[in-house]
């Protein structure tokens, strides 16, 4: 906090709280460009409604869903902000039997992140990933930074392979 004394008032001067979460940490330290955007977190508004705030196409917010296969393994699916998973095409995919959407709760748990503010960088647990391919089609994306309310802008062309990303067609 810095103090500045202006015709005789004191003025707290408060410093921009750091935006730093793990996800950032993790970007800055892998030496990748990213933009900070906020918007108001409305619980259930999902992708959609960040998209709508920050005057973004849908397709391009990319939101990260932790799903998990028949043996309870996690992994980590980056989708279209406006689209969903087919489960039995990416199980397909990647060789599993199945794949299903992890509960909130198992969720935070694989990622460190709340629901809703899950980021595919700096995870607790290391997860694999798998992006749907037209993401990298896309010349820049908004993807959670870690916090609720919280999205990155940034190449995909960059993170994806950063993050060891496998391409996957399984948009519905």
């Amino acid at each position: 906090m810095n103090l500045r004394y202006d015709q005789g008032f004191m003025t707290v001067i408060k410093k921009d709280r750091s935006s730093e979460t793990p996800a950032t940490a993790w970007l800055r330290q892998a030496g990748l460009e990213f933009r900070e955007h906020r918007y108001d977190y409305v619980e259930r508004g999902g992708a959609q409604r960040g998209a709508s705030e920050l005057g973004w196409d849908p397709f391009a917010v990319v939101k990260t869903l932790v799903m998990q296969d028949q043996d309870a393994k996690p992994l980590l699916v980056l989708m279209h902000g406006n689209r969903t998973v087919s489960t039995k095409k990416l199980a397909c995919q990647i060789g599993a039997k199945s794949v299903q959407p992890c509960t909130p709760e198992v969720a935070n748990r694989h990622s460190g992140y709340l629901v809703g503010g899950i980021s595919p960088f700096a995870t607790r647990k290391t997860m694999p990933v798998y992006a749907e391919s037209t993401i990298l089609d896309l010349p820049r994306i908004l993807i959670n930074g870690g916090r609720r309310g919280y999205l990155l802008e940034i190449d995909p062309q960059q993170c994806l392979p950063a993050l060891g990303a496998q391409s996957v067609e399984c948009a519905q």
